[in-house]
């Protein structure tokens, strides 16, 4: 589990709006890690943070950076309900997760914003 920081980009909900996002990403060499796309926003994970944000904000979207957690879970029945439990029971909200492809066998990769990051490392730690 690591604390990572996913770049938050509001998108227009209308045709090739994600395909011109990536495309631009491609263009400049920068892989996307993970994402979510969600009505008008997609989150994404990136390994060369500064060069996206910059890329970005030079092409005049609208961006906000945000400390998410990555962690690889199990790839088997009941590994996603015994994370989001124990973050529940201990009244740890989740604000949105995705998943993606992990580097692992056998592993799942989740990405989680939840409203007490530090405590939530905690709970997980355990």
């Amino acid at each position: 589990m690591e604390r990572i920081t996913e770049i938050y980009v509001v998108l227009e909900n209308k045709p090739s709006t994600l395909g011109d996002l990536c495309s631009y990403l491609a263009e400049n060499e920068i892989n996307i890690e993970a994402i979510g796309v969600f009505h008008d926003t997609a989150k994404l994970y990136v390994k060369n943070l500064n060069k996206t944000v910059k890329l970005l904000q030079k092409l005049n979207y609208i961006i906000d950076l945000r400390d998410v957690l990555l962690i690889d879970i199990e790839n088997r029945p009941g590994a996603l309900a015994d994370l989001t439990t124990k973050l529940g029971d201990e009244g740890i909200n989740i604000d949105y997760l995705y998943g993606t492809v992990s580097h692992k066998p056998n592993m799942n990769t989740v990405i989680l914003d939840v409203n007490k990051i530090d405590e939530a490392m905690r709970v997980l730690e355990a």
